[in-house]
């Protein structure tokens, strides 16, 4: 690719945003969260920095947010005197962070535009800018560099086939060597990168293994939760889709009686829910009808219609079923991980996380195809403790093993900045 054809694809794909918000609500965020922004960060954003240092964080969406947070909290301890900008690609991490108080300013990050770019870095000065994991914006890294910004990229992760490693990708190998620094995920990424020629990275882990840590030893009790379980085994099913529920149901339905169930859908939709409820043989009870005059510890299952519970539900779990791999992507198991449990997921879409990889081959989580051989892997947890204890440590090792990206990167970024 060009970088002409880019020019020209990212304005084509702006324009016709517009038109898709007609029809989309996602969409519809997105394009209203843009129109009049650089208007209005141009009247009052540097009033609000009053001649602090600005360091930007740029995140795709709440995965990678929640990737980065761990370096913008520590990056905020170690300069609590610089303003934090913080900005997202996509509704899915705005509308849901867009009040988090370890930032000083949030938006949404305007079309990679030419003059979009050179309008956002001259109003925003960064002395510093991260992007998280997947991002790299060419109008952007081409203003940074002009600016004099220092440019970082952390929990970053390459394959094989993505289009910097092409012969026809010249022009994306050439924004990676506008980065001052790549911290990269894992030993593949950095041989990636020096195949091609670029030595500015080092290796550095997932920060997530930070974050989930961090959750982990500040959970939130949740006694209603704990009284539904009574103490009896407990699959924790997390960020379920209905694809994954054609496989659960009849597992559930199965081992009803000896298998208690608390399901947490990766959206709230009410008729989806309705119908999971009719199909499941078992007394099934939402978070919200929870009340003390209910004895929610006579029901089979707890379905979660809420968002944000996830992370705090793992506590009350004997193994967990991790939902997206039968559709568009695993979601996050380390969450999991970090409580000591054991884990299954679907084996269609998960080889792109590192995890969901190692812990397969740790023996520590099982990729299933489908209904029997999720019901076979969890008759073998629910007939042994030790099995689930001995999968469970080998998790839990595996996230104390992963601590540790966030300090690095912040003794890189102090050095660098003098």
């Amino acid at each position: 690719m060009s970088e002409v054809i880019y020019q020209s694809a990212i304005s084509t794909v702006a324009s016709l945003m517009r038109v898709a918000a007609l029809f989309n609500h996602k969409i519809k965020l997105g394009v209203a969260g843009r129109e009049g922004l650089l208007e209005e960060m141009e009247s009052g954003f540097q009033k609000l920095v009053n001649g602090r240092s600005v360091a930007w964080f740029h995140a795709a969406s709440l995965g990678e947010f929640e990737q980065g947070r761990p370096v913008i909290e520590a990056y905020k301890t170690q300069f609590p005197d610089h303003f934090i900008l913080l900005t997202f690609f996509s509704p899915s991490g705005y509308e849901v962070r867009k009040n988090y108080n370890g930032a000083d300013y949030i938006c949404y990050l305007p079309w990679d535009t030419a003059s979009n770019a050179k309008r956002f870095v001259k109003i925003a000065q960064p002395k510093i800018a991260f992007f998280i994991k997947y991002e790299f914006w060419h109008n952007y890294l081409v203003e940074l560099k002009k600016n004099k910004t220092h440019i970082i990229s952390f929990s970053t992760i390459f394959r094989p086939d993505q289009i910097f490693f092409k012969k026809r990708g010249g022009f994306f190998k050439k924004m990676l060597n506008l980065f001052d620094h790549i911290f990269v995920q894992n030993q593949q990424s950095l041989a990636l990168l020096h195949g091609i020629g670029v030595q500015h990275g080092s290796l550095a882990g997932d920060t997530r293994f930070d974050r989930v840590s961090a959750i982990a030893a500040h959970v939130k009790d949740l006694p209603e939760v704990a009284t539904f379980v009574e103490n009896k085994l407990c699959l924790i099913v997390g960020s379920a889709w209905e694809a994954d529920m054609q496989v659960l149901i009849p597992v559930l339905n199965h081992f009803k009686g000896s298998l208690k169930a608390i399901i947490a859908p990766h959206e709230i939709r009410k008729e989806e829910i309705a119908q999971w409820r009719k199909s499941l043989d078992g007394k099934t009870l939402l978070y919200s009808e929870l009340t003390k005059n209910i004895h929610s510890a006579e029901y089979d299952y707890l379905v979660i219609d809420n968002i944000g519970m996830l992370s705090s539900l793992y506590q009350y779990g004997d193994m967990a079923y991790i939902g997206g791999s039968f559709g568009s992507g695993l979601h996050n198991i380390l969450e999991a991980a970090t409580f000591g449990i054991p884990i299954t997921f679907g084996n269609k879409q998960y080889h792109k996380f590192q995890e969901a990889v190692d812990l397969i081959e740790r023996k520590g989580a099982v990729a299933v195809a489908g209904n029997e051989e999720l019901a076979t892997t969890i008759r073998q947890w629910i007939d042994s403790s030790e099995l689930r204890k001995v999968a469970g440590n080998v998790n839990k090792s595996y996230i104390a093993d992963g601590v540790g990206s966030t300090d690095l990167i912040l003794n890189a970024v102090k050095k660098m900045q003098g």
